[in-house]
């Protein structure tokens, strides 16, 4: 069911559609939750939304341990109590060619289900906060270069039409630029 998921590629407007809530938790949801992390972790990425595999599901996968043995799964997550605020140097799967400095809450109390549909309320901070920050955009419909300044971001379009001429694919995946 879930054997051919490939991430989409920015400017794919399917990045744009918003999530909606998963309320069926079941052995499917569970499956796909575990091919997300097989995928995220073959594209050595730290996380990956539902979004980013054509998932319209509120669903994101993490795992920022330095030995990649520490897979956390939220589903429905919701940011509370945010505080704090750090610049953080990202990168995402979806726009490969590049990264940029985006500031981002240094805190975060993340309310999210686990795959029984449980609720938990967690801190998080440094790089799994920033993370988790990152991939909620995307079930927003959000990427991160939407926080850029409109003329930092027609120099990052130059480098991405740049990066396409010099490499006319990226893992398999074709990358079109507007």
């Amino acid at each position: 069911m879930f054997e051919n998921l490939e991430i989409l590629q920015f400017p794919d407007e399917r990045l744009r559609r918003l999530s909606e809530p998963v309320e069926t938790f079941n052995a499917e949801l569970k499956v796909l939750a575990d091919k997300m992390l097989e995928i995220m972790y073959q594209s050595n990425g730290i996380g990956l939304a539902a979004p980013q595999v054509n998932q319209t599901i509120r669903l994101i996968v993490v795992d920022v341990s330095e030995d990649r043995n520490t897979p956390c799964i939220f589903i429905n997550p919701k940011i509370k109590k945010p505080s704090g605020s750090v610049d953080s140097s990202e990168g995402c799967l979806s726009v490969p060619e590049i990264r940029t400095t985006i500031r981002r809450y240094e805190n975060i109390m993340l309310e999210y289900q686990d795959l029984s549909g449980t609720i938990h309320n967690e801190q998080l901070d440094d790089l799994m906060s920033i993370c988790v920050q990152h991939e909620i955009d995307h079930l927003d419909g959000k990427l991160f270069i939407d926080y850029v300044p409109d003329v930092k971001l027609q120099r990052l379009r130059k480098k991405i039409a740049k990066s396409k001429k010099n490499q006319s694919t990226i893992e398999g995946t074709t990358v079109r630029v507007v």
